[in-house]
């Protein structure tokens, strides 16, 4: 199922600006190995929201090889960083090549494992959390990044919409994880949460 009708999604594209080498770079990558990038649309859309929340301190559940962090840090503080995480070692050392085309390698700091556990181990509260792990975890994420956020922070979280699957009768455990997170990030009361229907559903959930 397509979120937004073909021609709209083409209008967005037509209007966004061409990116830098180093996103096209990246977006070309995530083309031939079809691999999963939030896209330029959304992409611009972290940036705004790290503009808006004037975010100092960023954590990403599930980097990839770094994409998201890019736009991220055209909207960070001085000052501030980004922590980014994944389970796979390739993906971080393409990430690292990636930082340094874009120089923002002092901003970011990459860490390979688990994304809850690393979540756990690092102290202190955030302005933004980014969810773009593997989807049948999403209720836990919920559960473990909310408290987290600073007064007013966000939690974004990707695919929130998954193709348009929530709506269907797959039973499958990712699409059961994306509906239950959705229903706890509405039902919740220590957040405010909004789903955009942009690319694939992108979630926004304010801390209260």
């Amino acid at each position: 199922m397509n979120i937004l009708d073909p021609s709209i999604v083409r209008y967005l594209h037509s209007l966004t600006p061409p990116r830098d080498a180093t996103l096209q770079e990246m977006e070309r990558i995530a083309a031939e190995k079809r691999f999963p990038i939030i896209g330029p649309l959304v992409g611009r859309l972290l940036c705004q929201l790290a503009l808006l929340t004037r975010a100092q301190t960023i954590f990403e559940l599930g980097s990839g090889y770094g994409y998201s962090a890019i736009w991220f840090a055209r909207g960070l503080q001085p000052g501030g960083r980004i922590i980014c995480t994944d389970g796979s070692g390739a993906n971080a050392a393409l990430a690292a090549r990636f930082f340094r085309q874009a120089r923002i390698e002092g901003l970011v700091d990459y860490r390979t494992g688990d994304a809850l556990s690393l979540l756990a181990e690092e102290p202190g509260s955030f302005d933004i959390i980014l969810n773009d792990v593997d989807k049948h975890e999403y209720p836990e994420v919920f559960r473990k990044a909310v408290p987290r956020l600073k007064k007013g922070g966000l939690l974004i979280t990707d695919n929130t919409l998954w193709q348009g699957r929530v709506v269907g009768d797959d039973d499958a455990p990712s699409t059961a994880g994306i509906r239950a997170f959705n229903r706890l990030a509405f039902q919740s009361e220590d957040v405010l949460t909004t789903i955009i229907p942009l690319r694939d559903g992108v979630a926004l959930s304010i801390k209260r």
